[in-house]
Parts: C-alpha cells; sequence; structure tokens
C-alpha cells in the first residue's frame, strides 16, 4: 500500500550496489509514490567507480521501476533531500551494529534538518552483503563469480572491467 503522494530519499553510495540494496529499492517503490535513488560520495571511502558509473549501474538495474528515479548529488544529503521536497530518507537496517550509526544520522537530520527517516530491515539473503565486502573482494582478487547471489550478473560484469583497469600497470597509460 503507497503513501499517496509521497517521495522517499534513498540515500547511499552504493559502491557497487548489490541485490540487498535493490531488495530495499524494490520494497521502497511499493511504499511510496516516488523513490528517488540519491547517490552520493563518502569522503571517507575509496571508491570503485565514479559517479557517473554508479548512477548509470543503478540505472541499468532499476529500469523497470517505472516510479524510481536515479540522481547523483554531493553535500548533505538532508539539504537534497529538501531540494528534492521528499517526505522522507528511506534507510535499510542489516544487523544491530547498523542501527546505531543509523540512530545517529535519523537523529541528526531531524534535528538539524526536520527531515524524517523510514527504516526496513534488510531482506533475510542479504544481511551480511556489504559495498565494502565487495570491494575487498575485488581488490584482492577473489572468485567475481562467487559474488552472483549478492551482485546482478550486469555490476560483476563491470567489477571484473574495474579489477582490470587496477591490475595495469601505470607504465601502459598514455601520458598525453
Amino acid at each position: 500500500m503507497k503513501t499517496s503522494d509521497r517521495l522517499a530519499i534513498f540515500p547511499g553510495q552504493f559502491d557497487p550496489i548489490t541485490r540487498g540494496h535493490l531488495d530495499l529499492i524494490r520494497r521502497g517503490a511499493d511504499l511510496y509514490d516516488r523513490l528517488i535513488v540519491a547517490v552520493g560520495v563518502n569522503p571517507d571511502k575509496r571508491e570503485l567507480f565514479t559517479l557517473d558509473e554508479r548512477v548509470d549501474m543503478i540505472s541499468e538495474v532499476t529500469r523497470d521501476l517505472t516510479n524510481v528515479e536515479v540522481r547523483s548529488y554531493s553535500g548533505l544529503t538532508m539539504d537534497f533531500v529538501k531540494k528534492c521536497g521528499a517526505a522522507v530518507i528511506l534507510r535499510g537496517l542489516r544487523d544491530a551494529s547498523d542501527v546505531r550509526y543509523e540512530f545517529q544520522l535519523a537523529l541528526a537530520n531531524r534535528a538539524v534538518g526536520g527531515v524524517e527517516t523510514v527504516f526496513i530491515m534488510t531482506g533475510e539473503p542479504f544481511a551480511l552483503t556489504s559495498s565494502s565486502l565487495i570491494r575487498q573482494v575485488v581488490m584482492l582478487g577473489g572468485e567475481l563469480k562467487q559474488l552472483l547471489p549478492v551482485v546482478p550478473e550486469s555490476v560483476i560484469e563491470r567489477l571484473e572491467r574495474v579489477r582490470y583497469r587496477l591490475a595495469k600497470p601505470e607504465a601502459d597509460t598514455p601520458t598525453s
């Protein structure tokens, strides 16, 4: 059942997007009239994909969801939420360790920006999945096809290209 005339923002780094993220996007799209997947930059994390690559990747795997839009943003999430005129921030919770961090963010967003946060528990198969772990598998040479249960196939293909790009010696890169 949709909340009528409501827009929610689902912010994240999505580097890369996982099936857990997709599960939350699909469920959020069922709850709200419109859902914007807001792809941001976390200055504390090293990214595998550029902002544009992440937006493209997410757009590709959500193209069947007619009420979902993918946008990039920079700066504070609450500023982006207000700019879009959204009712809420949608966030996923995987386990108890997420609760404290997400609770602090939600309180800050409400206190400073007057923006509410709605939490959805992740689907059970995805509770242990994180983009950070997937990035580690890529960086440490793990078998990417083994990630198929938690990462869409099109994303695995992109991860393979990123791994190739990362493994390429600097000497092979033209200097101009």
